[in-house]
């Protein structure tokens, strides 16, 4: 199995917003990042449009050569938006205006009612669809009882933990719920937080297919450019140069 690096591109358009300027363009650097080996772009459309925008968007998908993968929440107003916007694969996330960026994993046994619609609605209009959880049974269980074929675990608490114990232990919650995950028949992807220092243990899970990073990349890139910095990541989850 194959890892994959998908590029997160919601803090350029973060930069851009700060000015409601048409600078930095996320899709331009969204297009860097595939020259550089991205195997996938991801971008959240949050219902308060803090970052990306309707239009970006539409502009991603008509110009990535890659896959693009769709954050959304299960507000009405976003999956319809979702279901019309062409993407190849979606990711279910929790949403609340007050956070800075997405605090914890979907709940999805409180969710379950309105996953059950949400999933097979944006599976028809076909993408793959996958649920972001914390890494715990029970909510990996529910994704399975809702039909999910994909999970991303969360992988904030880790990201977040003192090197050493604290962190090891994050780690083996991780490796757990992979391997539970894969053996209910969910396939496994994992994102947020991660960054050059911490990626490594967490790309060798075994069945972790992706993951999906966006702050430290454009962080990095500020001081060494947007193609430099994907290469770097990539040799970061042991992966060769593209």
């Amino acid at each position: 199995m194959t890892l994959r690096l998908h590029v997160n591109v919601d803090h350029v358009a973060t930069l851009r917003q700060a000015r409601r300027e048409a600078f930095p363009d996320p899709i331009a650097w969204a297009l860097a990042c595939e020259r550089a080996g991205a195997d996938g772009i991801t971008c959240h459309l949050r219902k308060d449009r803090r970052h990306i925008q309707d239009a970006d968007v539409v502009r991603l998908r008509a110009e990535l050569s890659t896959l693009l993968n769709l954050e959304c929440s299960l507000d009405e107003e976003m999956l319809t938006l979702a279901l019309t916007s062409g993407a190849e694969a979606f990711c279910v996330v929790p949403e609340k205006r007050s956070e800075v960026t997405t605090e914890g994993g979907l709940d999805c046994l409180q969710e379950r009612a309105r996953l059950r619609e949400a999933v097979p609605a944006l599976t028809e209009a076909g993408g793959v669809v996958s649920l972001f959880v914390d890494p715990e049974p029970a909510q990996l269980d529910a994704a399975v009882e809702v039909g999910a074929p994909f999970i991303e675990l969360h992988t904030g608490a880790y990201a977040n933990a003192a090197p050493g114990p604290a962190r090891e232990q994050e780690l083996e919650r991780l490796a757990r719920a992979a391997r539970h995950a894969r053996s209910i028949g969910l396939r496994v992807n994992a994102g947020h937080g991660l960054d050059y220092e911490n990626v490594g243990p967490v790309a060798a899970l075994e069945g972790v297919e992706e993951l999906n990073i966006g702050f430290a990349l454009v962080a990095r890139a500020v001081f060494s450019g947007v193609e430099a910095a994907v290469r770097d990541m990539r040799a970061a989850m042991g992966l060769a140069s593209a």
